[in-house]
């Protein structure tokens, strides 16, 4: 009897442990959810900022064409 006894504390103990460790994952868990999600959010933003500056090169590189074609039409007259 005093042996069941024994192996049901420890059965107890056990899925206590599972217990306390399976909430300590839930919380891990939801800090890297929210660690996604900050980070998708970063990644779309840096996206739009890649593409900004992209649209902006270019612009900057018509604009530069211009320029030097204008140059070398004052150098041919």
């Amino acid at each position: 009897m005093f042996e069941e006894e024994n192996i049901v504390g420890k059965l107890s103990s056990k899925i206590g442990d599972l217990l306390t460790n399976f909430e300590n994952l839930k919380i891990e868990n939801e800090k890297l959810r929210q660690e996604v999600v900050t980070l998708k959010a970063q990644n779309v933003a840096k996206d739009a900022q890649i593409n900004k500056l992209e649209e902006e090169i270019v612009k900057k590189d018509i604009e530069a064409d211009d320029i030097l074609g204008k140059i070398e039409e004052v150098l041919r007259k």
